[in-house]
């Protein structure tokens, strides 16, 4: 079916396209540097945020970051939250929590501020800076893709947007029998589940 993403009230979400995941020396890379590389997730991102610049798209950034403080005395800490303050990933002010040069925000996009937790929803001022640009289409791609984009992504559904997830512009924490898992979940909460070219395409009048 073919999808319409209105100019104006199409949005784009990118999470954690920051240097401890994409780049080469970060802390969480070589987690992810095979899946990476089989989906070419890097250059599929980069082309992607060209694509969409300058077409009415609303483009915003999430990254996490943790200070000294919550790093010592987190409450309850999750399994995900244990796996990063043991390693200090994303640290509050540190090179590995800015992000990538590829994938940072332009002139009049937004950063966000920083999520603590797996759904940017529930910890940032997201929902607010999609309702004040007028955004109901969201599309959303970056890292982790069986964590925070996931979560979003159902997070967004469930408050109203209409949800495309991007197959090839995330990764999950896996190989390829767990992305492909990963995508059939997606197509049970989201309106649309395109590649990142198949996106920008819809973007543009026919």
């Amino acid at each position: 079916m073919t999808q319409n993403y209105p100019s104006g009230r199409t949005g784009l979400l990118l999470i954690d396209t920051v240097n401890d995941v994409f780049a080469d020396e970060g802390k969480g890379y070589p987690l992810y540097e095979a899946e990476f590389a089989r989906l070419g997730l890097l250059e599929n991102l980069k082309r992607l945020l060209a694509g969409v610049r300058g077409h009415g798209v609303g483009v915003f950034f999430s990254g996490m970051a943790y200070t000294d403080e919550e790093y010592a005395h987190w409450h309850r800490p999750t399994g995900i939250h244990k796996a990063m303050f043991e390693n200090r990933v994303f640290e509050a002010g540190s090179w590995g929590a800015r992000f990538h040069p590829d994938l940072a925000p332009a002139e009049g996009e937004v950063a966000l501020a920083p999520h603590k937790n797996i759904d940017v929803f529930a910890t940032t001022d997201l929902d607010v800076q999609l309702r004040r640009r007028g955004v109901e289409h969201l599309a959303l791609g970056g890292m982790i893709g069986t964590m925070c984009v996931e979560s979003t992504g159902r997070s967004a559904m469930e408050r109203g947007y209409h949800v495309t997830m991007l197959k090839d512009a995330t990764a999950s924490d896996g190989d390829e029998v767990s992305h492909d898992q990963m995508l059939r979940r997606y197509a049970l909460f989201a309106h649309a589940v395109l590649s990142a070219d198949e996106f920008v395409s819809a973007l543009r009048p026919s």
